[in-house]
């Protein structure tokens, strides 16, 4: 028997990235507009992307298996 092939969510797929380790980064959301009432530091720290939740690490490994 052959093993069965998962497919990945698509959704989280252009939401998510996997790092070389296998953690799973995301975005940072409020930074596309009404930038002007935001900090310079605070739209900085906007545009870099964090280590997802570890809650969500195992749901978003599933949805995203390669």
């Amino acid at each position: 028997m052959a093993k069965l092939k998962l497919k990945t969510h698509k959704g989280a797929s252009k939401r998510f990235k996997k790092t070389g380790t296998g953690k799973i980064v995301r975005n940072h959301a409020f930074a596309r507009h009404i930038l002007t009432s935001k900090s310079r530091s605070r739209k900085r720290k906007l545009g870099q992307s964090v280590v997802a939740d570890a809650a969500d690490q195992a749901k978003l490994a599933e949805m995203l298996p390669y």
